[in-house]
């Protein structure tokens, strides 16, 4: 008694509330309340009274009678009072049956007091469900202020609390997710699948430790939103390491995962600007290696023509092959022809590659002339008409008598007309036809008519497939007979740069068994 004295000092601030249906006994049990230091607001005897009067008195802690005047019971009051107004409460009652313990558990109080009350007992009930709500509120107070959601779930995998974080994230408010089972309140979803994935509680419990999960799991809130999250579950356990549950920590992941692509994104940049890098350098030294490797190789090839022919000079000027019979004749003529052909097809490749390098580089200097088409179309295509008879091959030119000056580069309208005609000339079958045609064109996208000329052949088809790739250098039809056409792949692939320089398009079409290649080109150069 003492003791309980001395400390009634410290504990005099507690407001207590006493809910009692028998007057005498409640009168009793203030006075006991007060010799041990406590302050009791006051006395009531029904359940509805004990819930305005806490509402009202807000005392510190309740001692609540089980049997009450009115139609609830302190078990039903103590119940609401909690809920709305989380006010610990001690039962304090002569019922020790099993349903009514069984009912008032439900109600997690915070003590059960068996009347006759010993004073002794009732002040370690109190102070020790004090203690306990302290340390409860304390741990409500960190869980609601943690950034993180907290859900703590029973064995069976019910809600038994949820923190403001958790409702926030799952859209679902405490009161009426506590019960429910987890899987209907914490909905998880594959990121990547977006099929539905466990919950890390299940392997909590389960495994009996704490889980981890790496995987990127999205949250379907209760409207329906996804959020991505970062979780861990642990088991719960009680003082004889009993598992009485898990609880589930969980957080919203969006901003780190927008970071780590951030990241990702500025270090693919970065290795982008490196291999950019890296390719410039690549073709500086290829761009330097072909105006090296072309001068150089220009040169031999050269004097290994004029050497050929010179050795033809020779050979017919000491009669050696008048001399030498038909047949020898026939064999050095034809070698003699062969090394021609060879010695001209890689001096156009050189030609051709020097011309690329020029175009790619920007240093050709456009000579502008205004060009009557009318006057040049038939002059260049003259050149070719000899060779294209020869061939048994027919040539047609129409220049529509419409057509005004062109101002743009002679030597460029020039190289771009003999490639294509000499494209036209390696691949049109014998009998066969090669058009040429010149005329005005309006484009939808350009403010003034283009000058438009076509270069087709009949007799041959190039497959749809194959006609996106046939302005890259080097490239070759498979099927094309590579060293019955001859040539060395890059004559459209150069004629495509030219026209391009020149402000131009070109395209390719094959259809009805005649395939044409189609410039078209301002009327105007402006640069």
């Amino acid at each position: 008694m003492v003791n309980i004295q001395h400390h009634s000092k410290t504990i005099k601030t507690v407001k207590i509330l006493v809910v009692e249906d028998e007057f005498i006994l409640a009168i009793n049990l203030q006075e006991t309340l007060q010799f041990l230091g406590y302050t009791v607001v006051d006395i009531t005897d029904s359940a509805a009274s004990a819930i305005t009067k806490a509402k009202a008195l807000r005392p510190n802690i309740i001692l609540m009678d089980i049997r009450l005047r009115g139609e609830q019971d302190g078990i039903q009051a103590a119940e609401q009072i909690w809920k709305m107004l989380q006010i610990p409460v001690i039962y304090v009652t002569g019922h020790s049956d099993k349903s009514t313990v069984e009912r008032a558990t439900l109600t997690t109080p915070f003590g059960y007091i068996l009347k006759p009350i010993k004073e002794q007992e009732l002040y370690v009930a109190i102070q020790t469900a004090l203690s306990r709500y302290e340390r409860e509120q304390f741990l409500s107070s960190v869980l609601r202020g943690m950034e993180d959601g907290v859900i703590v779930v029973d064995p069976q995998r019910r809600i038994k609390y949820m923190n403001q974080e958790a409702e926030t994230l799952t859209g679902w408010r405490w009161d009426e997710a506590k019960g429910q089972l987890l899987a209907e309140v914490v909905q998880l979803i594959d990121e990547q699948t977006q099929l539905p994935a466990d919950n890390p509680i299940i392997f909590a419990l389960e495994q009996e430790t704490t889980i981890y999960l790496d995987s990127l799991v999205l949250l379907v809130a209760k409207d329906g939103r996804t959020i991505p999250i970062a979780h861990s579950a642990t088991p719960l356990r009680d003082h004889d390491s009993v598992i009485t549950g898990a609880v589930l920590v969980f957080r919203d992941d969006t901003q780190r995962q927008l970071t780590a692509e951030r990241n990702l994104a500025d270090e693919s940049a970065r290795q982008l600007g490196i291999q950019l890098l890296e390719m410039q350098k690549l073709n500086q030294l290829k761009e330097d290696f072909l105006a090296t490797t072309s001068h150089e190789m220009r040169t031999p090839l050269s004097n290994i023509k004029m050497a050929i022919c010179m050795l033809e000079h020779i050979l017919d000027q000491q009669g050696i092959l008048q001399s030498a019979s038909p047949v020898a004749s026939w064999s050095v003529n034809r070698y003699l022809n062969i090394l021609r052909e060879q010695c001209e097809q890689e001096l156009d490749l050189v030609d051709n590659l020097l011309y690329m390098q020029i175009i790619d580089a920007d240093f050709h200097a456009l000579q502008l002339t205004s060009i009557h088409i009318q006057d040049w179309l038939p002059h260049i295509t003259e050149l070719f008409q000899q060779s294209f008879e020869n061939s048994q091959q027919i040539l047609q030119v129409t220049v529509a008598p419409d057509l005004p000056p062109v101002l743009s580069d002679l030597s460029l309208l020039n190289r771009i007309l003999s490639e294509l005609l000499n494209n036209a000339g390696k691949y049109t079958p014998v009998q066969e036809k090669i058009t040429v045609n010149a005329q005005l064109v309006t484009n939808t996208d350009a403010e003034m008519p283009l000058f438009e000329i076509t270069v087709s052949n009949s007799g041959v088809k190039i497959p749809i497939e194959e006609q996106s790739q046939i302005f890259n250098p080097f490239y070759r039809i498979p099927q094309s007979d590579r060293w019955k056409h001859g040539g060395t792949g890059l004559g459209l692939a150069l004629v495509k740069k030219l026209v391009q320089y020149l402000q131009g398009t070109i395209t390719v079409t094959s259809t009805q068994g005649w395939t044409s290649f189609i410039v078209q080109l301002p009327l105007t150069f402006s640069k």
